[in-house]
């Protein structure tokens, strides 16, 4: 089928179904790529236009149609250490932490398929030298965070990695596997992913130290992102580190956070 034929009216649709789903608001210029994510579920169906395809999102005829959608829908790029600053920042937030003998719980709010929970991971096991830390990712995507309890990567993900992370926390693949990654099994099994929709109200969770939430609120209208960061700021214990994207601000979101450095807050 022809992926030009998703007409404004049916784009218009699938804007509000995303919006109303993760509080994402996809810009006209997403159309083409609105088109040809989603084509291969009108085949799937058979369905002959896309506005087909939305009225069975629509009537829930497929029940676990809506979660396919929004898994397409929603942007997941990222690789390993991205924003180097942040992580060296966090070594210095996780030896504080030991030498004070305290524990460190980490949130990745949108973890996608891993990488950024796992950067995460191998900077705790190398700085808390013993001293007990916890990691938890989450995304809205079921999709994604299938790879990331995985843990298994194209070697070109690999190049921010530290050599001596690399070594320690990653397996090379061979034969078949060639070109790949797999993230060791005792780091994998430190960090816990589960699916969290930020645009609703969050599940039962205990106080966190830090919290990446980078390049996410970029989707998001003014209202949604007052109303998200309110409810991850509840997580974070006063004093904690709330950490977004480069592009992002909090200016006219919230005063309950101060500035450490660009695109980095402590909760007051």
């Amino acid at each position: 089928m022809n992926t030009n034929s998703l007409t404004d009216q049916e784009f218009r649709q699938f804007q509000r179904f995303i919006y109303e789903a993760a509080g994402i608001n996809l810009s006209p210029a997403k159309k083409a790529l609105v088109a040809g994510r989603l084509a291969k579920r009108l085949a799937h169906y058979q369905v002959d236009s896309y506005g087909a395809y939305f009225r069975l999102l629509e009537h829930g005829s497929a029940s676990e149609e809506a979660q396919v959608a929004v898994d397409l829908l929603t942007t997941n790029e990222t690789y390993f250490f991205r924003e180097a600053k942040h992580f060296d920042l966090l070594r210095e937030f996780a030896r504080a932490a030991r030498d004070h003998l305290r524990p460190v719980r980490v949130w990745s709010a949108a973890s996608s398929t891993g990488e950024e929970a796992y950067s995460i991971a191998m900077v705790l096991a190398d700085c808390m030298e013993g001293a007990p830390w916890e990691v938890f990712g989450s995304d809205i995507s079921t999709r994604v965070l299938e790879k990331a309890r995985a843990g298994h990567y194209p070697m070109e993900r690999a190049t921010q990695i530290p050599q001596a992370y690399l070594k320690q926390y990653c397996l090379k693949g061979i034969d078949n596997q060639k070109g790949s990654l797999l993230i060791d099994r005792t780091l994998r099994s430190r960090v816990q992913f589960a699916q969290v929709n930020l645009n609703a109200p969050l599940p039962q969770m205990a106080a966190f130290d830090v919290i990446f939430l980078r390049n996410v609120m970029i989707y998001f209208g003014s209202e949604t992102k007052r109303q998200v960061v309110a409810r991850i700021l509840a997580q974070l214990r006063q004093g904690g580190l709330f950490i977004i994207g480069h592009s992002e601000s909090l200016n006219d979101v919230t005063d309950a956070v101060e500035s450490v450095m660009p695109s980095v807050y402590r909760k007051r």
